[in-house]
């Protein structure tokens, strides 16, 4: 046992050393590739919300972006200059705007994204399966829709030209949008907010693995396996719905925050049905229910984008250019998907089965009653 505990520890030290090492030595090639790990652990917290939701409740949400983009506009409004440009009440008292601090912010977000989360979980209780698919599928719809056109009367979004001149992330008066020097090293800016959602990750982590080994997690796997049983057997699963949709929002929202402040721009077209039919392949081909699979599903998904513009733009050449770059980009990663649930039809990386019965001796007798006997 102490053999396996210290095995684990250099395990997780390793592991540690490189999360830490990796953005330092992605620098040295531009801040290209240190982006895209930035979002790449953007959309794994997007992943994680949503896995509580479709991995834990069995409930399927196709408008989960609706939650990303509410955190990323509550971010935006509150951290620029655009409300004190289009409410005079407002600019008398906060002629910059209104600039709140972060974690006020965060926490703000968190606790909108969830209040909307829970809003579409009440008509939805006793929906399942496609029907509930659609209802959320036209919820993620109508957020965007409300978004493009909340410009008038009162210019609350902006329409479709969005959101700009968004506050970088500071905590204690620390700019995350510099660059810092440590030790001789210099960290640039993308780097600075990879520590950040580094963070963010393995909190949400943390709280996912406690969630699922607690009473709630419980629940919510018994409603997922069968909601009738669970019901029979005390669980409220109208409180257990709810609370699984509030809590993934919650996660939508803080990422949301966080993309608008590393973007510094938001508009209602990085909210569309597409991202969110992209989360939930996330989460289904990395292995639904399963925390490591989930972040393998996030971090795989979110960069095959990127690494096949490489294979991308060599076709479009080979064609003289009749076939479109991110066209053809779009077929390579669904052509991967598919390839992927052939031969991996329960995810990368799937759970491990649970209720499986105890193995019985090769005499028949059960593991209780053949240990005297030996």
């Amino acid at each position: 046992m102490f053999q396996n505990k210290s095995s684990k520890l250099i395990t997780f030290l390793v592991a540690g050393v490189l999360l830490l090492a990796l953005p330092l030595f992605a620098q040295s090639f531009g801040n290209g590739p240190v982006r895209i790990i930035d979002l790449a652990l953007l959309y794994v917290l997007l992943a994680l919300g949503l896995n509580i939701v479709v991995g834990y409740a069995g409930l399927l949400d196709l408008g989960y972006v609706a939650f990303y983009a509410v955190g990323a506009y509550l971010f935006a409004l509150l951290s620029s200059p655009h409300l004190a440009e289009n409410f005079e009440n407002i600019a008398a008292s906060f002629p910059q705007g209104l600039h709140l601090p972060l974690l006020v912010t965060i926490v703000l977000a968190a606790c909108l994204a969830g209040l909307f989360g829970v809003l579409l979980g009440a008509p939805t209780l006793k929906l399942r399966g496609d029907y509930l698919a659609i209802v959320t599928l036209g919820f993620g719809e109508i957020i965007r829709v409300f978004l493009n056109n909340m410009e008038y009367p009162l210019n609350i979004t902006n329409g479709p030209r969005g959101i700009g001149q968004i506050d970088g992330v500071r905590f204690l008066g620390f700019e995350f949008s510099q660059n810092h020097e440590f030790f001789g090293f210099t960290v640039n800016s993308v780097s600075m907010y990879y520590y950040l959602f580094l963070a963010l990750v393995i909190g949400s982590v943390v709280i996912c693995y406690r969630l699922e080994n607690s009473r709630i997690g419980r629940a919510w796997m018994a409603i997922r396996e069968d909601e009738i049983a669970a019901k029979a057997m005390g669980i409220n699963t109208r409180n257990m719905k709810l609370l699984a949709f509030g809590m993934g929002a919650t996660f939508g929202g803080v990422s949301g925050s966080m993309f608008g402040a590393f973007q510094g721009f938001v508009s209602p077209e990085s909210f569309s049905l597409q991202e969110s039919v992209m989360i939930v392949a996330m989460v289904v081909l990395g292995g639904i229910g399963h925390i490591p699979g989930v972040i393998l599903g996030a971090l795989l998904l979110a960069a095959l984008p990127e690494v096949l513009r490489y294979v991308a733009g060599p076709l479009q050449e080979m064609t003289d250019g009749r076939l479109d770059a991110a066209i053809l980009r779009q077929l390579l990663i669904a052509l991967a998907m598919i390839v992927i649930m052939l031969l991996r039809p329960r995810g990368l990386w799937p759970s491990p089965e649970h209720g499986k019965s105890r193995p019985q001796p090769a005499d028949g007798k059960s593991a209780a009653n053949a240990a005297p006997a030996a």
